[in-house]
């Protein structure tokens, strides 16, 4: 623990870097050593719709970036040198070609991407809507579909179809290694549930104990689970949190069954969103961004009025972090990948907005400031 605070001070002391995915292109956003002065690099890809930017944490210098190409459609761009210069995946993820009789499936964008295991230098997942998973053992330059999932004997089924999925289709996401054991995978389906492999995907089963479905449905069919983002907590792997349709949960294995925690939220403001983010170091304390889930969910901050809550005793508690924020009149949401937390210490917590803003806050989300505005709409934040 002492080794990891000394190289998260260390870590603070070079500053930090955002990776902005937007509905027009991806944005870089470096700051000061201390997290108070920010400065924002030229668009890349400008147009193209980004939906992920990731840095690779092994090498410090490669960043993946999951674009839609307008009328040239999805692809994976990758970077060797942190984001300078650019270039298309020779084989970006694709679905295998369908045999006869079955339905093809078509790669509408690439989702998620996560990297790696630490000692799988070069491997990447990808994760897709409509929802499929691929690997990468080339750094992002070729894909292949990862069979056992893809091509489930019951894929229909588990992931519902378009028309069963999110309004601008299902998305497979939240894609997590265990840092323990690179064969260990988790995944989350926008329907479909969450889904664990212990052989690098080559066989699944579902984690939905616990969860709630919506109103009148089936939830023992997992099309109607919709996990909205999982988190690993990085100082304790064994413990997931989870953003759901139908609330906040955790998840402490060996155990099988997810616990709601949201049901200690305000009741004015519910336990309904999409990002959340653990800390980095203290497996108890993690960040949501709630948003209105009431009647058709407005998909706004509840009652105009924005906030982080908090719970530092894995979800027993809740305490309102909105200084800083707009105090009224403030309609925009967070989407699922859009808030994050670096390494620093302490703490700094980053959301970015339906709006085009990105609120940053150098003290574990006790004070806010807006350090970027006019952007198009903000789909991921990674901090690197």
């Amino acid at each position: 623990m002492a080794r990891s605070a000394a190289k998260s001070r260390r870590a603070a002391r070079g500053g930090a870097m955002l990776l902005v995915a937007t509905r027009k292109g991806g944005f870089i956003l470096k700051s000061d050593p201390a997290r108070r002065r920010w400065r924002q690099g030229a668009p890349i890809r400008l147009g193209n719709i980004v939906h992920h930017v990731v840095l690779d944490p092994r090498d410090r210098r490669t960043m993946l970036m999951a674009a839609r190409t307008g009328h040239l459609g999805p692809t994976v761009f990758r970077s060797a040198d942190r984001g300078r210069s650019w270039r298309e995946a020779a084989r970006p993820p694709a679905f295998r070609k369908a045999g006869a009789g079955e339905k093809q499936h078509v790669v509408d964008h690439t989702f998620w991407l996560t990297p790696g295991h630490a000692s799988e230098a070069g491997v990447w997942y990808a994760g897709s809507s409509p929802q499929g998973l691929f690997r990468s053992e080339d750094a992002g330059d070729t894909w292949e579909p990862v069979a056992g999932l893809n091509d489930h004997p019951v894929y229909s089924q588990w992931m519902g179809w378009l028309e069963n999925g999110t309004p601008d289709g299902p998305k497979l996401h939240s894609v997590l290694v265990d840092p323990r054991d690179p064969a260990h995978l988790y995944v989350a389906m926008s329907s479909g549930g969450v889904h664990e492999s212990r052989d690098r995907g080559a066989t699944w089963r579902p984690l939905v104990e616990g969860l709630e479905v919506v109103e009148q449905f089936d939830a023992s069919r997992l099309e109607f689970h919709d996990p909205h983002c999982v988190r690993l907590a990085p100082s304790n792997p064994d413990r997931l949190y989870q953003q759901n349709h139908c609330g906040i949960y955790r998840l402490d294995r060996p155990g099988e069954a997810w616990v709601r925690i949201g049901r200690a939220m305000p009741k004015s403001v519910g336990d309904i969103g999409f990002p959340m983010t653990v800390h980095p170091r203290d497996a108890d304390t993690l960040w949501v961004f709630p948003m209105d889930g009431s009647g058709v969910w407005p998909r706004t901050s509840p009652r105009g009025r924005p906030a982080a809550y908090v719970s530092r005793n894995g979800g027993r508690s809740w305490q309102r972090q909105d200084r800083g924020l707009p105090r009224r009149d403030a309609w925009w949401t967070v989407k699922r990948q859009a808030m994050c937390a670096d390494a620093g210490d302490p703490v700094g917590l980053y959301v970015g907005t339906s709006s085009g803003e990105i609120w940053a806050s150098r003290d574990e989300g006790a004070a806010w400031s807006c350090i970027a505005r006019h952007l198009p709409e903000i789909y991921a934040i990674e901090a690197a």
